[in-house]
């Protein structure tokens, strides 16, 4: 017996000391599920590069892509839940709860903040697709190649809607987003499901167009792309990125990261991200909301999921 009560005060005290003790005072690694360049990692360095002054330590950004995010989201969930390690999930990822088989679960996550939302559209580079209906044309008489992130993902779930309503799309998933914009601009894929703002570059150079748009609204600077709603397909599912820790992480350091990314989200360099992502001015969401946007978000999901 008092070897059993001398056993728990240790653990006891080991855990008051783990809580007490600074944080942080080293490195943060910072997961990116997904390969460099995309709307995840994007986020993940604006983010890190404005939470390194606040903290004083270095944040460094590791791509770990595979398995529609759940590689490097698996990464942290094996790490110990210290704050010193952190990720980055997105609405890719997140879509996968709408399978039961899906090993993890919500409650195994603790958000810190949701960072950046997003509406997300159908892009093609073909001059034959150059129109929403030339796109239901050519979807009615033969296969039309998605290059998406990965099967369960918000762009599956968008493709086989539109499957579903008639048109011949098929999936295509590419773990690394260099491979999908490379897919369509090279004719090895018809569409790509993606956020303006990550392929912006690719917009204005003309390399790629939206077709469709799926929002609630028009977007004032491609006003003439019609919005899924607007055509009678009601389907919205927005992207967001959100910085996840791992449940079990002392609720202290879970502040810590909060405030810090709300201090990030709250300087006027992050405000011009948001502004040249084409993203949500008001995207930002601190931790004592973001498990009710969460649950949101899975529960619109879930409508459009894909049954097994």
């Amino acid at each position: 017996m008092r070897t059993g009560l001398a056993a728990t005060l240790i653990a006891c005290g080991a855990a008051a000391a783990h809580a007490q003790e600074k944080y942080p005072i080293r490195p943060i690694e910072f997961i990116v599920p997904w390969g460099p360049g995309g709307g995840a990692d994007q986020v993940a360095r604006k983010s890190s590069q404005l939470m390194e002054k606040d903290l004083k330590v270095s944040l460094p950004v590791i791509n770990v892509p595979g398995a529609t995010g759940q590689t490097g989201l698996n990464k942290m969930l094996t790490a110990a839940a210290d704050g010193y390690t952190i990720s980055v999930m997105t609405g890719d990822t997140f879509a996968l709860l709408t399978d039961p088989s899906t090993k993890w679960k919500l409650q195994d996550l603790l958000p810190a903040a949701i960072m950046i939302k997003q509406p997300s559209a159908f892009f093609t580079s073909d001059p034959k697709l150059a129109t929403w209906a030339d796109v239901e044309r050519e979807a009615k008489i033969r296969p039309l190649k998605v290059g998406i992130t990965g099967f369960g993902s918000p762009d599956d779930l968008h493709v086989n809607y539109f499957a579903k309503k008639g048109l011949k799309l098929v999936s295509v998933p590419f773990a690394k987003p260099a491979e999908r914009y490379t897919a369509i601009l090279g004719g090895h894929a018809d569409i790509l499901y993606e956020q303006l703002g990550d392929v912006k570059s690719f917009l204005e150079s003309k390399k790629m167009r939206p077709v469709i748009l799926f929002a609630e609204q028009r977007f004032p600077v491609y006003k003439d792309v019609p919005t899924g709603k607007e055509l009678g397909y009601d389907i919205i599912i927005n992207q967001f990125r959100a910085v996840m820790m791992k449940a079990g992480s002392d609720a202290a350091r879970v502040k810590v990261i909060s405030d810090a990314l709300a201090k990030a989200a709250a300087t006027e360099d992050y405000k011009a991200y948001l502004v040249d992502q084409y993203a949500d001015p008001a995207s930002f969401i601190p931790a004592s909301g973001a498990q009710a946007f969460l649950k949101s978000e899975l529960d619109g999901m879930r409508k459009f999921a894909i049954k097994k």
